[in-house]
């Protein structure tokens, strides 16, 4: 195997692992390591696929006691009815709309501009809840993830829908839009988790469904790479994001989406950056 692709699959894991999680976009960030990498071709599109499954694998793993009670309480108990439900009820609206638009969505947005301006709106809107946070100071009315109401999960459920433009980032619309709908900073945080799996998984098997005859055995160890690099990392990055909402507020990673987002729109536009769909 080429070891400088090797290289190149290994960080790009790492990027995908550190930012699917946090509010910062994970689509941006792959778009610039690609270009920077020079790997954006057909076979990259399909890898950046496979390393968000490793992605969401970390997930299933850090909260497989929590996802192994819910399903094997399915049966017996209806606190386990009511999560499994909330789940599915916040991930439809994304998925209804996802498959309406996808095509204008790649063709008019993928671009530098809207998701350098998703970027920087959504460092804008972040600085703006940390501040009402602040100045209300109203304690939050849900304090644990199994309190959600079918409400509060459709609720959370449309802000995820703010996701499907390049740059806005699924796991702050919904962690924002889950703290300003009533949710504690940690629950919006691990409801914003669990709500990765389903979308994820599902947009995985229908991307590999599309493309599945532009893969070959010769990718297998290369995805394996990412995929276990991204696993790797995430599975890092979101013991420490929880850590970390327990004493600070998202403030930070709104400062950093202005700057990257104003960082990939002056690249983008001096011919330092090859955007890819």
């Amino acid at each position: 195997m080429d070891w400088i692709l090797m290289a190149k699959a290994l960080i790009l894991g790492v990027v995908e692992g550190l930012t699917e999680f946090l509010p910062v976009s994970s689509t941006g960030h792959l778009i610039v390591a690609g270009s920077l990498l020079n790997y954006s071709n057909a076979q990259a599109k399909i890898f950046d696929v496979v390393i968000q499954f490793g992605a969401i694998l970390a997930i299933c793993w850090e909260f497989r006691r929590k996802i192994g009670s819910v399903v094997g309480g399915l049966p017996t108990r209806p606190e386990a009815r009511r999560f499994a439900v909330n789940v599915i009820i916040a991930t439809i609206p994304a998925i209804v709309l996802g498959l309406m638009f996808e095509k204008a969505i790649k063709s008019v947005l993928f671009s530098p501009v809207p998701v350098s301006v998703a970027l920087i709106v959504g460092g804008i809107v972040i600085l703006w809840a940390e501040g009402r946070h602040r100045e209300r100071g109203v304690a939050p009315t849900v304090t644990s993830v199994d309190d959600l109401s079918y409400a509060d999960a459709f609720k959370v459920g449309l802000a995820q829908c703010f996701a499907l433009i390049p740059g806005t980032s699924r796991s702050g619309a919904t962690i924002i839009g889950g703290m300003l709908f009533g949710l504690e900073r940690r629950v919006a945080t691990e409801f914003s988790f669990f709500l990765a799996i389903p979308i994820i998984f599902g947009a995985t098997l229908y991307e590999m469904a599309r493309h599945w005859r532009t893969l070959s055995v010769d990718d297998l160890g290369l995805f394996a790479i990412g995929l276990v690099a991204a696993f790797v990392s995430a599975f890092v990055c979101v013991r420490w994001l929880l850590r970390y909402v327990a004493t600070h507020d998202f403030t930070a990673f709104a400062w950093y989406r202005i700057g990257f987002g104003l960082l990939i729109l002056i690249v983008g536009y001096s011919g330092g950056l090859s955007w890819a769909e």
